[in-house]
């Protein structure tokens, strides 16, 4: 069995960690722009939203 990549906050640079409790990896967003996926820590996720609601691009927020 293969280990998963860790996954890295796109806008403060947090990282995921294993040892966090379901309710806190399951808050993770993920995002698919141009063929990248990109992934929000629940902070930022939370800060933005709006932005992420109204499919803004990155660059504007």
């Amino acid at each position: 069995m293969s280990t998963p990549e860790p996954v890295g906050c796109t806008r403060c640079g947090r990282t995921r960690s294993p040892d966090d409790d379901p309710a806190t990896a399951l808050a993770w967003v993920s995002t698919r722009e141009r063929g990248t996926v990109r992934w929000l820590c629940p902070d930022c996720a939370r800060q933005h939203v709006r932005d992420i609601e109204g499919k803004l691009p990155d660059e504007y927020w």
